[in-house]
């Protein structure tokens, strides 16, 4: 069974809906552009990432026990892709005061860099529970227990974020999703057109298109998917496994020249995905193309040895 929406870490779905720290150094900071905190914050919005974190260090030198300091350098260095040196801060300031619900986000995004959906799940709990009234919390921290592979809870969580906001067109995707990892193709067909209608005539989310085009096609509805699927890449044309998993259902209908244009696309976007080689190479020996299938068993091998990615990454922005 395919799960259209790979395990993605989804750090920066989780970091846009991150401000309090910087909001939060910004109020105890005194109104002078001479404060270390709002300066090192202004730097930090600016994306001037090295002279926030710079500064911030040298603030830490005279006053260690500074927990916005810490927790606002821990904001940073996540921006930074550096999520133990992130951890790090957290757990320095957490000394002198507990984190709030924005701070344990950041820490469940950290852990989420690490892969570790375990303590991701540990603290977006924490985060549900002190904003419980918050639909993204729970969308959150469904995702962290899909990717923990706790489908029946992830599905617990995205239906109270449903219930808390109605036609949560990315809860209920991602529900869908959860209904896959547990078997249950109809549950997720459900869930995956739910999303798809409440998008309404103008959509916006390729992804339930792209996950309701790859059920379908499992299914042998090989024109449905195909409409779904065409949907999708129109919204997300820059989606190499949209086009891989068109590319897939023109062969299923016998598309062959449609098909290998689809994969010539995905292999375009992500060019050292060593299977997209090996699916276009195998759709080109299927049209006779000797040469051209060659060189794609080739680029293929040659990934293998260098260990490429052999998965086709599926780019989304969750709410």
């Amino acid at each position: 069974m395919r799960i259209a929406l790979v395990r993605v870490a989804y750090g920066a779905a989780l970091a846009a809906l991150l401000g309090a720290p910087l909001a939060r150094a910004q109020a105890v900071a005194a109104p002078s552009s001479g404060n270390p905190l709002l300066q090192a914050r202004t730097l930090a919005v600016a994306g001037k990432l090295n002279q926030s974190e710079a500064l911030l260090r040298e603030f830490l030198r005279t006053q260690p026990s500074s927990a916005d300091a810490h927790f606002l350098l821990g904001y940073v260095l996540f921006r930074e892709e550096k999520p133990r040196d992130s951890l790090a801060e957290f757990t320095a300031g957490a000394r002198t005061r507990r984190p709030a619900a924005d701070d344990f986000r950041i820490i469940a995004s950290d852990y989420v860099m690490l892969h570790d959906y375990a303590d991701a799940v540990r603290w977006l709990s924490e985060v549900a529970a002190e904003i419980p009234n918050d639909p993204r919390a729970w969308y959150l921290l469904g995702r962290a227990q899909y990717n923990n592979q706790s489908f029946k809870d992830a599905i617990a969580s995205f239906r109270h974020a449903l219930r808390l906001r109605p036609k949560y067109v990315e809860a209920e995707n991602n529900m869908g999703l959860a209904w896959q990892g547990l078997n249950e193709p109809a549950q997720a067909k459900a869930a995956f057109a739910a999303a798809v209608e409440w998008q309404g005539n103008h959509p916006s989310d390729a992804q339930p298109f792209l996950n309701l085009g790859v059920l379908l096609s499992q299914q042998n509805q090989v024109d449905q998917a195909l409409r779904r699927l065409r949907i999708a890449a129109s919204l997300a044309p820059d989606n190499p496994k949209i086009h891989e998993e068109l590319g897939r259902a023109y062969e299923e209908a016998g598309s062959l020249q449609e098909a290998g244009q689809e994969l010539e696309k995905a292999v375009g976007l992500a060019p050292n995905v060593s299977a997209l080689h090996y699916e276009l190479g195998r759709i080109y020996q299927r049209e006779g193309l000797r040469d051209r299938a060659r060189e794609e068993f080739a680029l293929c091998a040659k990934l293998n040895g260098s260990h490429s990615s052999a998965e086709t990454p599926n780019p989304f922005s969750p709410d």
